[in-house]
């Protein structure tokens, strides 16, 4: 499965792991959306065998408690829903 690339305005590496159930990624998602930001996605739950594995271990280094969503912004990590968070690090 590959990543879903987003397009729209370049600030940078933008990785959003999410699940595809989870109404927080959902938030997240659209709140890149709106922003009209560049970015890409997985949802982690989608993966199977190997490369779920990976994209757990791939989380764990950003976010030790593997929560959802983890928003990965170059070399800032935001887990959760924080959209105040993800403007003050993109400068918007």
């Amino acid at each position: 499965m590959d990543w879903v690339r987003v397009e729209g305005t370049d600030h940078g590496e933008i990785t959003l792991f999410a699940l595809s159930t989870c109404g927080w990624c959902k938030k997240t998602k659209q709140f890149l959306d709106d922003l009209g930001v560049q970015y890409k996605f997985k949802y982690v739950d989608l993966a199977f065998g190997e490369e779920r594995e990976q994209l757990l271990e791939e989380v764990k280094q950003w976010n030790p408690r593997c929560s959802f969503p983890t928003l990965v912004l170059g070399d800032h990590c935001i887990v959760g829903y924080k959209p105040d968070q993800v403007k003050e690090v993109l400068g918007l």
